[in-house]
């Protein structure tokens, strides 16, 4: 008896030396919890465990920093969808009841998402979505439930590295894990609002970053750069130990079924019918954007034809989905290969800018921005404090901010793109460019001006970078209307096109492209937004499409964006170059 006690002491040493950074909490009710306590520089410990809520979840984690606790749950179903892409759904909801609050609303309960609501969801999708297999089709919900809220710790962060915890714990084919910080290192609500910069850095293991989100106060190039490093190496510390964490705990992951192939022959009909024709659209460099997209969908939809004839047989949306493909690398090959893009633009070049202010005289404020045929009429409407925005009440616990006298809203109907469509209610893609656009442009505007502002940004026409063309025409709108602004906002996009190699996730050779189109973005792997001054930076967003980009490509394309910058303050400035000092007939009065 001796032995085999002693034998098992033996074993139960080397399996907790095996996961050394793992603990395991015992409840009296017999549960055996892992976590992970994972330090911070700056000696805050982030808590993640599993194995006690939501059971029945394919995935499930509970992160705790300071006393803010967040439960993140994951199901995936097992059916592929026909959508032909990833219905990935993130849903984040503010509790009050975590904040010890009772809903101000009616009805005293939780009702429809708010900005910061959408916004956060926005950023943990932005986080995940990189990072699944690229013929994963299968619908995915992962849900952020607030257990508790001290008012001090931001749940922004823990959610994301919680989502990811509960990820690499299920059994989803997720590439995971990565871990997210806020720079300076997850601060406290006191700490952040002293601080000059609001960086999140998401990225995963080998420092390869997979988003990047931030608002700064006209940092220097230089000092971002410093501390998207510092954010990446600080990140890795989670990711080894979620890394531990999911090995020791984790479910094992799904076997996914191999997608309906083409035969060979079929494949070599669609290529021999396809080449040559879209290769002439791309290098034809007098097509504009509806011009190309007219040219492509006829070539498309003659091919599908020739090949429905010839195979009656195949599944139509095989054939589709293998022409997208076809098409797609085609136009990726003809970047290398050409040194040019589809508009015949070198790849730090702009497109045509032009400006216009004070076009309508009711208006306090105005400007047109037309960038290419991407174009957006921006307007300010000057008012009383009174007509300041007031944030929902958990809002303000979260981020010391009661009320606005400054905020952007953006608008982006559908003939912006030639389409039909919805006209109503915001929705999430306008919320997150709006935001965006106003971080961009918030660190000039004083914060001892004596009106509320209120900026609204209407796309009139798209083809790529439309919410750093809001950026651009808002600081005009508002030195029209005689705002006294520290300096000119500017955004610029720069985009990504890689020779990836999938089974090294490996990046054997790419290209940046300055003043992204939209058939870049929809081609390429990366929107990287980037507004400021000419002095520095003031927001920056950064949508990644494959699993993680080393430091050497971001750093490189902040200093594209540096100067594109510069290119276009010294086109704006030939229009509006300072704030307006007569005052306009209609402009509100104290």
């Amino acid at each position: 008896m001796f032995l085999i006690n002693a034998n098992r002491r033996f074993k139960r040493l080397t399996y907790l030396k095996k996961c050394r950074k793992i603990n395991i909490r015992n409840y009296s009710e017999g549960l055996n919890v892992p976590e992970v306590n994972i330090p911070f520089s700056n000696g805050r410990n982030l808590n993640i465990s599993t194995g006690q809520y939501a059971r029945l979840a394919d995935g499930c984690a509970v992160a705790t920093l300071g006393d803010t606790s967040v439960m993140v749950t994951v199901v995936s179903k097992t059916k592929p969808s026909s959508t032909g892409f990833l219905p990935l759904v993130v849903d984040y909801r503010q509790k009050s009841a975590a904040a010890g609050r009772i809903p101000t609303n009616f009805f005293r309960r939780e009702l429809g998402p708010s900005e910061r609501e959408i916004l956060t969801a926005r950023l943990i999708d932005r986080s995940l979505r990189p990072l699944f297999p690229e013929n994963f089709y299968f619908e995915t919900q992962v849900i952020c439930n607030m257990l508790a809220i001290d008012g001090v710790n931001n749940p922004d962060i823990i959610s994301i590295n919680a989502a990811s915890a509960a990820l690499a714990l299920s059994d989803v084919p997720w590439n995971g894990p990565i871990g997210a910080v806020r720079i300076i290192v997850n601060p406290t609500r006191k700490e952040l609002q002293l601080s000059s910069l609001n960086l999140i850095v998401s990225a995963t293991k080998r420092n390869l970053v997979v988003m990047l989100e931030g608002q700064a106060n006209n940092i220097l190039q230089q000092d971002l750069q410093k501390s998207i490093k510092i954010a990446t190496k600080e990140v890795q510390n989670v990711v080894a130990d979620l890394e531990r964490l999911q090995k020791a705990y984790g479910k094992p992951k799904r076997v996914l079924e191999p997608l309906p192939e083409l035969s060979h022959e079929t494949v070599e009909a669609l290529k021999s019918l396809t080449t040559m024709r879209v290769k002439e659209i791309f290098k034809n460099y007098t097509y504009d954007k509806l011009g190309r997209d007219y040219a492509l969908q006829e070539v498309r939809t003659d091919v599908l034809e020739k090949i429905r004839t010839s195979f009656p047989d195949l599944d139509i949306s095989v054939m589709s989905d293998e022409y997208n493909k076809i098409v797609k690398q085609i136009f990726r090959d003809l970047v290398f290969d050409e040194q040019k893009r589809c508009d015949g633009r070198e790849f730090d070049e702009l497109r045509n800018i032009e400006c216009k202010v004070n076009l309508y005289k009711p208006l306090h404020g105005s400007a047109m921005f037309q960038r290419g045929q991407t174009q957006v009429f921006c307007t300010v409407t000057l008012d009383s404090h009174e007509s300041a925005l007031r944030l929902d009440p958990l809002s303000m616990l979260m981020s010391g901010v009661k009320e606005k006298n400054f905020f952007v809203h953006y608008e982006f109907p559908p003939f912006a793109t030639k389409e039909t469509g919805r006209v109503g209610p915001i929705n999430r893609r306008e919320m997150g460019h709006g935001a965006l656009a106003e971080r961009g442009i918030t660190p000039t505007v004083p914060h001892d001006f004596p009106f509320t502002i209120r900026l609204t940004s209407e796309v009139l026409e798209s083809n790529g970078s439309s919410s750093m063309a809001s950026v651009c025409g808002g600081s005009m709108a508002l030195m029209d209307a005689g705002v006294p602004v520290t300096s000119a906002s500017v955004g610029v996009a720069i985009g990504l096109v890689t020779r990836y190699d999938q089974s090294r996730n490996n990046i054997e050779d790419y290209c940046l492209l300055t003043d992204l189109l939209g058939i870049e973005d929809y081609m390429g792997d990366m929107d990287f937004k980037i507004a400021g001054t000419k002095k520095g930076v003031t927001a920056l967003q950064a949508d990644i499409k494959i699993p993680g980009l080393p430091l050497k490509i971001i750093m490189e394309a902040l200093q594209k964006a540096a100067e594109a910058k510069s290119k276009i303050i010294g086109i704006m400035n030939e229009c509006i170059d300072k704030p307006r000092t007569e005052k306009k007939r209609k402009l509100a009065r104290m």
